[in-house]
């Protein structure tokens, strides 16, 4: 036994004194392979997120956000705004007032809906929103409610489509999405290109959900919880806890991870809405004036870097990170529906943005706008900017995440731990969901079968444990490049797809109104 102890406590001084050698290889080593992925993908990254080669009233616009608002504009106008026609369907078709048992496909309206939510509501609208309040002012809420609006209507686009041409086998599995409805829908209108153009969209689709959709979210949960636990641990714990959870979930399938997101997603709305709904109730009197300078600064800019034209920009873009309209990932979800009418999970995930950027992005920023974290001129009554002119100085300096704990923190001491719990849940549902869809894109590029399947979604988790454990900055840069060139494609493909989505909106409408298509007793 004796001996036993003293090949411990020597093991345990060489464990001692090789750490900090070993660690500073392994951030040499680190710092080396980020370099090198920088250098290599640095000039697709600055492609997908330059500014347009002119300004928009002296301020630089991201091209990839212009393409998605004009792709959302459009889309609203060629349906003559049919995320207001049909909201009131959209809500009967998630309490399953039409649905029908035997539809082919294998999830609810409502785990549909909360699957593809699942992906988008996150990080974006807690730390996203931050970011734009932060820089653009409260203004920035209005452009970003706006184009939560427009957005609505390229959901409806693409997960009519998803549901339209997806596959449906033997076993009652489906696969469906921009890849099929790409390669399909160009195949019966007899256009060209549309099998590359598939391939295209699920290799980007793949590259995003290991990064954005996956390492992202395991590094950003793991900083919180060591924020919150005030210690720094090492981030491969986290990771293989995570991939353990998340491969139990997955490995099951949609309709295993159909039925943990029909739980997750609502309680963890439940959560966050529920404390931002305490700190407005206790400070309801600044409710009137928060509204007014979300209003008035949309138009007038308040003051703040950029003014107007800031805040547009602020507002535009993190609505577009947020809600993800015209990505095409949400199309992958919701066509797993059980549903023979296509255009019925194009009126339910309307709602996505809704929900997403309407309702949870603008109870964060009021809630930021009446916490006073935001420095205000008492002279003039505008903002006032950081030393850099940058953003609008805070109370303690602080930006993204950070500002949205204080600002809650402000009126509840104790909710920096809520909001751990409530990034872990978000990490947790946006990685299983994104699990989902690049291993739809991996099957339609490598095929279908359990061996495939099993494979990707053993990369995934290993990816998580990655994600967790190292700082790799330049692969997230790329890996949030490669879901916005998701965009490019899909939108681009939905502007010749559109036509087909008309006739079936068309023919519902018809039936709708005829009384052909009737409600279900369940």
């Amino acid at each position: 036994m004796k001996r036993i102890n003293q090949f411990a406590a020597s093991a345990a001084l060489l464990a001692a004194s090789a750490g900090p050698v070993l660690a500073q290889e392994a951030e040499g080593l680190d710092a080396r392979v980020n370099a090198a992925f920088a250098a290599a993908t640095g000039p697709f990254v600055g492609f997908i997120f330059a500014p347009l080669p002119f300004n928009v009233m002296g301020q630089p616009f991201p091209w990839i956000v212009m393409w998605l608002v004009i792709g959302a504009a459009v889309f609203t106008l060629y349906f003559a705004f049919v995320q207001f026609r049909f909201f009131n369907h959209a809500i009967a078709l998630v309490k399953g007032d039409y649905s029908d048992p035997n539809d082919a496909g294998e999830v609810s309206h409502f785990q549909a809906l909360a699957t593809a939510l699942s992906g988008t509501v996150g990080l974006g609208n807690i730390a996203g929103v931050a970011v734009a309040v932060g820089i653009g002012g409260p203004g920035a809420t209005f452009w970003m409610i706006l184009a939560g609006l427009l957005g609505m209507a390229s959901k409806f686009t693409e997960c009519t489509l998803g549901v339209k041409y997806r596959n449906e086998y033997p076993d009652g599995t489906v696969s469906g999405g921009p890849m099929y409805y790409i390669s399909k829908g160009f195949t019966e209108l007899g256009l060209p290109g549309g099998k590359i153009l598939a391939v295209l969209f699920s290799v980007f689709c793949i590259l995003g959900a290991l990064g954005g959709g996956n390492m992202f979210q395991a590094n950003q949960a793991h900083a919180q919880i060591q924020g919150v636990l005030g210690f720094e641990f090492s981030g491969l714990i986290t990771g293989f806890i995570f991939a353990a959870i998340v491969f139990v979930v997955i490995v099951g399938g949609v309709k295993s991870i159909a039925s943990v997101t029909e739980k997750v997603v609502p309680f963890m709305g439940i959560l966050y809405v529920g404390a931002a709904l305490i700190i407005l109730i206790v400070n309801y009197d600044k409710i009137g004036w928060a509204f007014g300078q979300i209003f008035g600064g949309a138009f007038t800019g308040l003051g703040v870097a950029g003014g107007m034209v800031g805040a547009l920009i602020q507002g535009f873009k993190r609505a577009a990170f947020s809600n993800e309209a015209g990505v095409g990932s949400a199309a992958i979800a919701h066509s797993a529906v059980k549903t023979k009418e296509p255009i019925t999970e194009g009126f339910v995930s309307l709602l996505e943005p809704l929900i997403d950027t309407v309702i949870i992005c603008t109870m964060t920023a009021l809630v930021i706008t009446i916490s006073g974290q935001l420095i205000i001129d008492p002279e003039t009554g505008n903002y006032m900017l950081n030393e850099a002119g940058s953003a609008i100085a805070t109370v303690d300096g602080n930006g993204g995440v950070a500002l949205t704990s204080a600002a809650f923190a402000s009126g509840i001491s104790w909710f920096p731990y809520v909001l751990a719990i409530a990034v872990v849940l978000f990490a947790f549902s946006t990685m299983i969901s994104w699990s989902y869809y690049g291993l739809k894109a991996w099957t339609y590029l490598f095929g279908e079968g359990k061996t495939s399947e099993l494979v990707f979604k053993l990369i995934f988790c290993v990816f998580i444990v990655i994600g967790a454990a190292a700082s790799l900055g330049p692969v997230i840069d790329f890996s949030d490049a490669a879901i916005f060139a998701m965009a490019v494609v899909n939108i681009f493909c939905l502007y010749f797809l559109m036509k087909l989505v008309k006739a079936e909106l068309a023919s519902y409408s018809a039936r709708l109104s005829s009384g052909e298509i009737k409600k279900f007793t369940h």
